[in-house]
């Protein structure tokens, strides 16, 4: 193990890893800042940059951007209060805080400092779970993997925030969508239609993409306004290092805590940070300052975010399990190089896993190194409005998503999902466990046959891994069932009522719950399970069997669902039928289709120089100057992009 680490070590000194483990950084701390997007969307808009690329830099630079957008997401946080991720919010109680008394540089170097000590111990889990789990792993057989694929999509879901129907049924649908293509087992299509586009499955880019950031983007296009009455970047950036170095316990705790909550399926930086604030808090004597300017209601919370991400790759590496968004979208990267997680990556990939290591902890020092340096800079970015942004992410976005198979077909499927995904966001379903299922669709399927025909009948199901990972699974449903027994027998009081505010972060999550619309949703979801079920019979017996099981789990939980929806409605609790933000989602997304029209007919750039301006003046009501400069600017970065990475511009029929 100790020469893979220092191969690994040693590889960075190539300045092509170097290169990208640097463009990851620089690109991770400017995501940081843009509202809404996190780790996530650093992972999903540079996704499409590492086709063409080896595993190595490639790896490097999607590590670098997920190790430090935790770190710049709190600039926007300290200084208008408005938190450039749901984790940061919690940073944000007592940052705003101490920025509006004057100390906006004392709550910024507490954090960013505590940032990059959250990333190295995060980045020191993961080197000593290497040599503890790598005997466990490489005693794992198919029915082990298959039941952690199980586990991964399940896990997921419980753990969500909210309806765990809701997330177990965002679960199946992922499965469902990842089913779309060739069978693994028989090489016979399903679901395609006939279509040769569909046959080799959806690409995971335009997926998360769809679900997560078009739909994002259409929730947020809204937000023309920033903050008003701004503080100023004052006070010492001393002070707040002198005075870190006095919290060292709390760093620990909350790296500690991260590290955990990163490990657990589902549970993401939100709750992890959420979880860190809560010890800083208990653990304090004087709890009087909290939420007024504290400095361990900073420094908890921001060791906590860091090494979320880093625990979030233990079980994502070696056991093929993503706890996170960010980490499924790393394990359909790893499989579509060949590199399976688990016994193959410990076996014949240590190398890579140690790139990981070191390129996490050294893009964490970096990054707060760069916060330091750039923050007048990049408190700039956060005086833009999200909806000024987001033609240019979604140009961005859409461009991506073309490079994976250079076909305009997967750009419609991600616009289509956009609006999947707002309405799974607006109607309160979790999108985590969709992403999770789509991801792991083909290998739970894979897992299974190799099960089914190497072991007879149901023994397998007594392995001792098999039993316990049965345990792992059935003990969170019967809490999660537990707590809602419990939850309907008594009345919330107003502590239970605030956390729950704070959980969610965003206007949009679950605006239209126990609507016309959530109920139109669930009876979609009915529709797509019953129709999979009916079309699925036509398939061969082998190749019928997983789409089966996942139709039939799915139009369980979807009438479970449905009835749920229509108790909700004769009780009297209905929600919105049509709200402003609806109407901007509406309007973004014909946007988006007129967009890829143009696309179609005149090719990607002159598209760009026609839809960014009517964006510009239509949604985001801009100035007229800036709705000129931003797609001229736009333009010009466009021409020059396929001279210095590998992109290719979509033609139009009249090229």
């Amino acid at each position: 193990m100790l020469d893979s680490a220092l191969t690994a070590l040693g590889s960075l000194t190539d300045p092509s890893l170097l290169v990208m483990l640097a463009v990851g950084v620089l690109a991770g701390l400017v995501i940081g800042l843009i509202p809404g997007l996190g780790g996530t969307g650093a992972v999903a808009i540079l996704l499409p940059l590492t086709f063409g690329m080896d595993p190595a830099p490639a790896l490097a630079m999607l590590i670098g951007a997920l190790a430090v957008v935790h770190t710049s997401d709190t600039v926007a946080a300290v200084l208008l209060g408005a938190p450039g991720s749901a984790s940061a919010s919690v940073t944000m109680l007592d940052g705003y805080s101490m920025a509006r008394n004057g100390e906006a540089k004392r709550a910024l170097s507490l954090a960013f400092l505590s940032s990059m000590a959250g990333g190295i111990i995060g980045a020191l889990g993961l080197t000593l779970a290497i040599p503890l789990a790598r005997p466990l792993v490489l005693s794992f057989a198919s029915p082990e993997l298959f039941m952690l694929t199980i586990l991964g999509v399940s896990l997921a879901a419980v753990l969500s925030r909210g309806n765990v129907v809701k997330g177990l049924v965002a679960g199946f649908l992922g499965l469902l969508l990842g089913l779309v293509g060739t069978s693994p087992t028989t090489a016979e299509e399903r679901f395609t239609f006939g279509s040769l586009f569909l046959g080799d499955g959806l690409s995971l880019v335009a997926v998360a993409l769809g679900i997560f950031g078009l739909a994002e983007i259409a929730g947020r296009v809204s937000q023309r306004r920033v903050t008003e009455d701004s503080v100023q970047l004052t006070g010492g950036w001393f002070s707040g290092i002198r005075e870190w170095l006095t919290h060292w316990s709390q760093v620990i705790r909350g790296s500690l805590i991260g590290i955990w909550a990163g490990v657990l399926p589902g549970v993401g930086a939100t709750a992890g940070t959420w979880l860190a604030y809560g010890q800083a808090v208990a653990t304090a004597k004087d709890k009087r300052k909290f939420g007024k300017g504290d400095p361990r209601g900073i420094v908890g919370p921001e060791s906590a975010n860091n090494s979320v991400e880093a625990g979030d790759l233990i079980p994502t590496l070696l056991f093929g399990i993503p706890g996170g968004v960010p980490s499924a979208m790393l394990l359909g990267m790893l499989l579509t190089y060949g590199i399976q997680p688990g016994p193959a990556i410990v076996s014949e990939h240590l190398d890579l896993m140690y790139l990981i290591i070191w390129s996490f902890a050294i893009a964490s020092i970096v990054g707060a190194f760069l916060c330091f340096l750039a923050t007048p800079s990049l408190a700039k970015l956060t005086k833009v409005p999200f909806a000024v942004l987001g033609p240019g992410l979604l140009v961005v976005m859409l461009l991506g998503a073309f490079q994976d198979s250079g076909q305009l077909g997967d750009l419609w499927i991600m616009v289509a999902l956009g609006v999947a995904g707002w309405l799974l966001k607006a109607t309160d379903f979790p999108r985590a466990p969709f992403l999770i299922g789509f991801v792991l669709a083909i290998p739970m399927e894979r897992y299974y046959y190799l099960t089914a025909n190497l072991y007879d009948g149901a023994g397998w199901m007594l392995r001792p891994g098999v039993v316990v990972f049965l345990a792992v699974l059935v003990v969170p449903v019967l809490w999660a069932l537990f707590k809602a027994w419990r939850k309907r027998r008594a009345t919330l009081d107003e502590g239970h009522r605030s956390e729950e505010v704070l959980e969610g972060g965003d206007e949009l999550e679950g605006s239209l719950a126990n609507s016309v619309w959530s109920l139109s949703v669930a009876a979609v979801v009915v529709g797509l399970f019953a129709g999979a079920w009916l079309v699925s019979g036509s398939f061969s017996e082998e190749a019928r069997l997983m789409p089966r099981l996942v139709a039939t789990g799915g139009l369980v939980l979807g009438l479970v669902l449905l009835v749920q929806e229509l108790r909700a409605r004769s009780g009297g609790r209905r929600g919105p039928r049509w709200t402003p933000d609806v109407t901007t989602a509406v309007r973004t997304f014909v946007l988006m289709g007129v967009f890829l029209g143009l696309v179609v007919v005149v090719g990607y750039l002159a598209a760009v120089l026609l839809f960014v301006p009517g964006f510009l003046l239509y949604v985001a009501r801009a100035s007229v100057r800036t709705s000129i400069l931003y797609p001229i600017i736009l333009g010009v970065v466009l021409l020059a992009l396929p001279s210095l990475l590998p992109v290719d511009l979509p033609t139009g029929l009249l090229q």
